[in-house]
């Protein structure tokens, strides 16, 4: 258990907790990888283990505002914008770059976390909660990122099994 606050996601249940200490703050549905859980770059799995949030984006912007490599396209969500880009995976409202921990199995070289840019991040509320859906990262409705995006520093431990 960490001290102050820490997040952890359960894979098996598909919910992300904020906890300070022992105490849990909020609990909120989330979805990880189709391809369930692994390390590998290219697998298209979420990485297990002990991380930090090394870096946050999109503080201020929008609820909805799309984000390509992690900037703002200047649009906003929408079903007319969705039915456009029927394949594209949305990355919305906030990010929070995750950052592995543990050196040989989710940092540096082929299993480091940030470098397969493993995000906490906003998805439409289209996309179904509580089942494994992503390419890897951790989706969560665009309310329940942008309320944690708010409540957590950079440093944040992070805890993902």
């Amino acid at each position: 258990m960490e001290q102050g606050l820490w997040i952890d996601v359960s894979l098996a249940e598909q919910q992300l907790t904020l906890h300070d200490g022992a105490a849990r703050l909020a609990t909120w549905a989330v979805s990880t990888a189709a391809n369930g859980p692994g390390e590998r770059e290219g697998s298209g799995c979420t990485p297990r283990g002990r991380h930090i949030v090394r870096a946050r984006i999109g503080a201020g912007l929008p609820a909805g505002t799309v984000l390509v490599g992690r900037r703002p396209t200047g649009e906003v969500w929408s079903e007319a914008l969705a039915a456009a880009a029927p394949t594209r995976d949305w990355i919305l409202s906030r990010i929070l770059w995750l950052s592995g921990c543990e050196p040989g199995f989710n940092r540096l070289g082929e299993v480091d976390s940030m470098r397969r840019y493993i995000y906490i991040h906003g998805t439409p509320d289209t996309e179904p909660m509580g089942v494994p859906r992503s390419h890897g990262c951790v989706r969560m409705r665009n309310d329940a990122v942008i309320a944690l995006f708010d409540r957590v520093p950079a440093g944040t431990p992070v805890r993902i099994g």
